[in-house]
């Protein structure tokens, strides 16, 4: 898939339930540069947004990108430890999870599906062909280059992926 740099970049939010550290909150980070908008309630989360959430039955696949150009993208802030909890209550939007990849932040570096809220939005970024705006979320943090390293071949095969059948085999070539 070409990258989509002539179209629109999708508008980025952050549902911020502000659970964790704030000094060491990604999403948080985001905001403070203007580089997402901050929702603080889910009343906020623009109706058909896609919203990036581990425990949708559908992954991000490539097409997702008008919808995201149309209504933005929603990634949910909230510690790892209380997530279940946090996902339990119907969020607005279109419910979208994403394909493995492996973190870089320091955390949790290289588990599979523990993503900072960056790296989430970096990756459905790079998935739906807006490659330019996923790198400028990471480079407010020194780690966010080695997101990238980590997941290239993960990255470039799931922006091929037409259909979800095509990305669950690329799910399952690499994992």
């Amino acid at each position: 898939m070409n990258e989509r740099s002539s179209q629109i970049p999708p508008r980025v939010f952050v549902l911020l339930m502000k659970q964790d550290d704030p000094r060491k909150c990604t999403a948080a980070k985001l905001a403070k540069f203007r580089l997402a908008t901050p929702l603080f309630r889910m009343r906020q989360v623009p109706r058909m947004a896609i919203v990036l959430n581990p425990f949708a039955p559908r992954v991000l696949l490539p097409g997702d990108a008008l919808l995201a150009e149309k209504s933005g993208i929603v990634a949910v802030d909230c510690s790892w430890e209380r997530i279940e909890k946090a996902f339990a209550i119907r969020i607005p939007g279109e419910a979208r999870r994403l394909p493995p990849l492996l973190a870089s932040n320091p955390v949790n570096y290289a588990k599979i599906h523990k993503l900072s809220s960056a790296e989430a939005l970096a990756g459905a970024l790079y998935i739906m062909g807006f490659k330019d705006n996923a790198a400028r979320l990471l480079t407010l943090f020194k780690w966010g280059e080695g997101f990238f390293s980590l997941n290239s071949e993960l990255l470039e095969s799931y922006c091929q992926a037409l259909t979800e059948s095509d990305l669950l085999q690329v799910e399952a070539e690499f994992f």
